[in-house]
């Protein structure tokens, strides 16, 4: 057993086909059969299923496979920490992001840990603030820039604030004055994130308040997919205009400002607790909070 037999079994549990994890690891794919033979002998245990679909994990593969990962994981902490050490910033960082900020943001990002530290790997994650909440409980993530309605969470660093838009083709909302009453929605077809979420939270509890009911002919659990709606014209979305600033700049999409009252949202920088942040991770972070703050002000 080795690092080697440790990565082969997760990629092969990841690509579920022996012939696909010899591809991504440039490796014959009898190699990679007898990695995983080795193992199996060293443990005592089976660790995938063959079927017609491939390599499926065997329930003492389910068992192990978490392990594996955590070994794996470790090893790559210890590596940056050694590096660290020796002067030199290395070492993967996981980052989550909301969809709304994810188009300007990463790419800045990006560019700007390259100039600074060019073995810094970044490792992006797009989500809903309730998914990216737990995704850095668990310790998927070291940092997230996530959404709160209110003030934000105890030990966040609130980044700014961005209010809420009625997103829809140009035709949809001809006429339609720079800011809608949140009363107007009533009625309109929307698409919508699936529950739990912070802004259906919100939306409840303001429909209740005004005594509207809101239309929600979709859920759906991307911003992407949120946009395509709309730009089909079938329905109308809520965003802040930041994320639909380049089709509204081509003329694909209009956004009237909802008021009265207004929904607003402070965008946050949240940090892992699981574990001490690496110093390349304390580095993406700074960054992370000036290019969100400047993106947000401008």
């Amino acid at each position: 057993m080795n690092l080697k037999h440790l990565s082969t079994f997760v990629q092969v549990a990841e690509l579920q086909s022996l012939a696909r994890a010899a591809v991504a690891s440039d490796t014959a794919a009898s190699l990679v059969s007898r990695q995983i033979a080795m193992l199996e002998s060293e443990w005592g245990g089976k660790l995938f299923d063959r079927t017609g679909r491939g390599m499926v994990l065997s329930d003492f593969g389910r068992r192990m496979l978490p392990e594996v990962q955590q070994v794996i994981e470790q090893l790559g902490r210890l590596d940056a920490a050694a590096r660290e050490a020796a002067g030199t910033l290395t070492g993967t960082v996981h980052v989550g992001v909301l969809p709304s900020m994810s188009r300007e943001l990463l790419p800045a990002l990006f560019a700007d840990i390259r100039a600074r530290a060019p073995d810094v790997r970044l490792h992006a994650v797009e989500g809903f603030s309730g998914d990216l909440d737990e995704a850095l409980a668990s310790g998927r993530l070291d940092m997230t820039v996530v959404n709160r309605y209110g003030a934000s969470l105890r030990g966040e660093d609130a980044l700014g604030t961005v209010e809420t838009c009625l997103i829809g083709r140009p035709d949809g909302l001809a006429g339609a004055a720079p800011t809608v009453p949140f009363r107007a929605l009533a009625g309109l077809p929307l698409v919508l994130p699936s529950t739990p979420n912070g802004l259906r939270a919100t939306l409840d509890q303001l429909s209740r308040k005004h005594r509207i009911a809101l239309d929600v002919v979709m859920e759906v659990d991307t911003g992407t997919a949120m946009k395509d709606v709309a730009l089909s014209g079938h329905a109308f979305t809520l965003l802040p205009l930041m994320a639909v600033k380049a089709e509204r700049d081509a003329g694909l999409l209009a956004a009237a400002r909802i008021v009265r009252p207004g929904i607003v949202r402070t965008i946050s920088l949240s940090l892992g607790r699981r574990r001490p942040l690496s110093k390349a991770a304390r580095l993406v972070a700074g960054r992370l909070r000036q290019l969100a703050t400047e993106l947000l002000r401008g």
